[in-house]
């Protein structure tokens, strides 16, 4: 046999790479080994990095420093399980880190990690892919990107996972995107709500936890809170609450059951399974201050329903609430001080507050917490409300000071809360003082000029509700606070203008304050939203039909007609008719302007600069002009301002005296004529009369010249005055006085006028004598000797109000313009009881001087329009 001989074994193939085992100790190293070809380097090189980037967010940023992130987002998609899943668990804890989740959006894998969701994945890729999703929802340009690229129903579909971390980071990313309202909205498309409740049987209390969090956000909406009913979710909840080993969840337990009462039938559903009286002792018996916090909410959520504040109240709810207003904690006192505003629309609960809690909320108003202030003001807000006992209580607990104060607070809650409380307050005259002791008009100019309307409208009502008398008016006008009122009546809000509206209406109770408003254009603005059928309101009518009472000469160029209440005084002056929207020239400037062609403006004026001599002080003071100027408008213009100072809603003007004069006038009058028919009058005594006509025309023609400007004085109007009251205001007969004053308006004006002379009556070259005369177009009506209807009417008017008969003045067409008067029938005169309404008469100052036409004849429509 011949020798083996050995094989010897062939060498390796020349084009194949001996394999070669490296060790590294340098992370950049193996961070340049992610973008090997080769699958076993690759996992390798990951399953290092994710040891690395496990220890600490330094070694995150070194990663991120090092370029990993990239070429590691390329193996998302690898072929290869083993390095898919190994770059999944990288990332999942990588992207905890800020930087790496803004490199991840700018990359934009969401795609590719939304993919490692899919069914048939490892769980260890779900456990790591959904981690990587929790966090990077946790900001809202990420939220955005999981919700477009389809990323909720994986998520939602994984709460049925078997394994906890899948669960746990599947419901956390669901957390956070349902905060979204967009992710809200699909919930119930996704059946999100069964899976959701099954995490309650989960064994790990975090995710009990998140499971209700989530169903606390979500349940915001109705859907989802239909489908948490039809699924018994809250019987889920209930029995959370039962258990007392679940006392961790407690807290947000209650809180989606504060979201589910806003729906009713929840609400009844947790009524009949006795949840409601749950609430009660979670409120009354439990120490933690969010757990209370949360009943309270509850309770607020339940309360909204009738039936449930009954139930509450026979529960003694209001004891647990008041309570809880000493709780330590901010957020218990705002949620019972919320519970409280709403039980109290139970008028039996309100009036258990008035004897526990408003004290406890008076306090809670001087609290440094602004929420706390807004909240305890919001409860005070509506429990003194239409109640007279609770506003005095809130007063009697010293809570205007603080409610004042909070008028300057940052938040407009509180400041619209507060100023409700006030204007509650001021409906008592009482309290309305002790508010205006406060200084309240300062506080409320802050509020007018808020830019939130609610703000606006709560402050503008409570002007109107503490402005009633002239100290008021006068402290607002000195504080700066008619300019921002005034401004809010060009609002587009209706609430804003309605309250601005009706604060002006109070406002101009007085004269000083109704020029003033005039002056700072509220009358153009009332007439500007008059003239507007949906801007316009009733007290925007009301006030400028006040202002307009108070600037009677405008008014009369507007409307054509002054009513018996409209008592003409010095210095007004009839400007001819004008169109709304249309300049009114004040008196002053009508003066200074040169005579031209236009219509005569006539002045009524019989004030004087010069004081009335020693000789005359007893007779002008018994029976003087000066008195008889006074005597009628000031009385009526008195009373009308005691009858509109108040705060009450619009009323139509007051009808006038059915015997045409003025009652207190007339009495005073009466007694003034019976002592002087049992003197009666000698010829000595008419010597001394005429004696005193003299000396009061030289008092009112001689005039002091003064620095500043005055009307032009009209002796002749002051002679007129006196001598009607002297002769006509004796007459105890109101007929006999009216056909007096007629027959004397007459004679001054030129006398009786036949029908068919009424053309060559040369009227007009007398009027543009005077106007060349006194170089102006303003001509005092005592100096006009021929006038026609308008000028007989407008004195008639003047003298009636300065004895006290009740006229109108009505403005007709073409030169045109009358008196009219109300009188009963003779055979009505001393009838008591059941009189049909006095007759309204046409006093003749042309034609037939004296004689009555009743307005509603043919002989009356002749003398206005023939």
């Amino acid at each position: 046999m011949g020798k083996k001989i050995k094989k010897e074994a062939e060498p390796p193939p020349k084009d194949v790479f001996d394999p070669l085992t490296i060790e590294s100790k340098k992370v950049a190293t193996v961070v340049l080994m992610l973008n090997s070809p080769e699958e076993e380097i690759l996992a390798k090189a990951c399953e290092a990095i994710y040891k690395f980037a496990l220890k600490g967010e330094e070694n995150k940023t070194t990663l991120l420093e090092l370029g990993a992130v990239e070429p590691l987002t390329k193996l998302l998609t690898h072929e290869d399980k083993i390095v898919r899943r190994n770059a999944t668990m990288i990332f999942g804890i990588m992207a905890s880190n800020n930087d790496v989740k803004k490199l991840l959006r700018e990359l934009d894998v969401m795609n590719s990690v939304i993919a490692q969701l899919a069914p048939e994945e490892e769980v260890v890729i779900h456990e790591f892919a959904s981690l990587c999703l929790a966090n990077l929802s946790a900001e809202y340009t990420s939220k955005v990107q999981i919700f477009e690229h389809g990323g909720l129903e994986p998520l939602i579909r994984l709460l049925s996972s078997p394994d906890p971390d899948v669960k746990k980071n599947s419901i956390e990313c669901i957390y956070n995107l349902v905060q979204d309202f967009k992710c809200r909205a699909t919930l119930p498309e996704l059946n999100a709500i069964p899976p959701i409740l099954e995490l309650f049987k989960s064994e790990y209390p975090i995710i009990q936890l998140l499971a209700l969090k989530t169903l606390g956000v979500i349940t915001n909406d109705k859907e989802s809170r239909a489908m948490l009913r039809d699924n018994q979710g809250m019987d889920h909840l209930i029995k959370i609450l039962e258990a007392k080993e679940l006392n961790d969840l407690h807290i947000e337990a209650l809180s989606v059951i504060a979201n589910c009462l806003e729906d009713m039938d929840t609400m009844v559903q947790i009524q009949q399974t006795g949840g409601l009286k749950k609430l009660l002792v979670f409120a009354e018996n439990s120490t933690i201050p969010d757990i209370q916090k949360n009943a309270a909410k509850a309770i607020t959520k339940a309360a909204y329903e009738p039936e449930n504040r009954k139930f509450f109240h026979e529960q003694e709810v209001e004891k647990c609430l008041v309570t809880l207003l000493g709780s330590e904690s901010d957020g218990t006192k705002i949620a019972a001080s919320q519970a409280i505003s709403v039980m109290c629309e139970n008028s039996a609960s309100k009036e258990f507050f008035n004897h526990q809690g408003i004290p406890q909320l008076v306090q809670l108003l001087k609290s440094d917490n602004e929420e706390v202030r807004e909240a305890a003001a919001l409860a005070l807000a509506n429990l003194t409300t239409c109640n007279p006992t609770n506003a005095n209580a809130a007063a009697e607990a010293d809570g205007i000071d603080p409610l004042v104060n909070i008028l300057s607070s940052k938040r407009d809650g509180a400041v619209a809360n507060a100023a409700t409380v006030l204007t509650n307050m001021a409906m008592q005259e009482a309290l309305r003082g002790s508010i205006q002791s406060h200084d309240i008009m300062h506080a409320l100019i802050g509020p007018l000029h808020s830019a939130n309307m609610v703000v606006q409208s709560k402050a503008a009502l409570t002007i109107a509700a503490t402005a009633c008398d002239a100290e008021a008016r006068t402290e607002l006008r000195n504080s700066g606070g008619l300019e921002p009122l005034i401004e809010l009546l060009r609002s587009k809000n209706d609430e804003v203008r309605r309250h601005a509206s009706w604060a002006v209406m109070v406002c101009a109770g007085d004269e000083l304050m109704a020029a003033e408003l005039c002056r700072l254009g509220a009358l153009e603005i009332l007439e500007e939203i008059n003239l507007s059928v949906t801007r316009k309101n009733k007290f925007s009518e009301v006030a400028y039909n006040k202002l307009l009472n108070n600037h009677l000469s405008l008014k009369y160029s507007q409307t054509g007609y002054l009513s018996s209440n409209n008592i003409i005084s010095d210095g007004f002056y009839d400007y001819g008719r004008i169109n709304p929207g249309t300049k009114f020239w004040p008196l002053k400037d009508l003066c200074l302007q040169e005579p031209n062609d236009l219509r005569t403006i006539l002045l009524v004026n019989s004030k004087s600069d010069v004081s009335p001599p020693p000789s005359t002080e007893d007779k002008s003071s018994e029976v003087g002009y000066g008195r008889s100027i006074s005597s009628s408008s000031s009385l009526r213009r008195a009373s009308k301002e005691k009858a509109s100072a108040g705060f009450g809603s619009p009323t139509e003007e007051k009808s006038e005296p059915a015997s045409g004069r003025n009652t207190a006038v007339s009495k005073s009058a009466t007694k003034e004529k019976g002592s002087r028919k049992s003197k009666g009058k000698k010829e000595e005594e008419k010597q001394k009369e005429e004696e005193e006509v003299t000396v009061v025309l030289k008092w009112a023609g001689e005039g002091n010249q003064d620095k500043e400007w005055s009307p032009p004085a009209d002796p002749d109007f002051c002679a007129y005055v006196y001598e009607v009251t002297k002769s006509i205001l004796p007459i105890t007969d109101i007929r006999e006085q009216i056909e007096a004053l007629a027959k004397y308006v007459a004679e001054k004006m030129g006398g009786k006028i036949p029908k068919d002379k009424l053309q060559d009556f040369s009227w007009e070259l007398h009027i543009s004598e005077l106007k060349f005369q006194l170089k102006s177009n303003v001509v005092p009506i005592g100096q006009i000797k021929k006038g026609i209807f308008y000028h007989r009417a407008l004195l008639f008017k003047a003298l009636a109000d300065r004895i006290g008969i009740g006229c109108s003045l009505v403005r007709g067409e073409y030169g045109r313009a009358w008196n009219e008067v109300k009188l009963m029938n003779e055979s009505q005169k001393g009838v008591i009881g059941g009189l049909p309404p006095p007759e309204e008469y046409i006093v003749d100052l042309m034609f037939h001087p004296g004689a009555l036409m009743k307005l509603k004849s043919k002989e009356a429509d002749r003398y206005r329009f023939l």
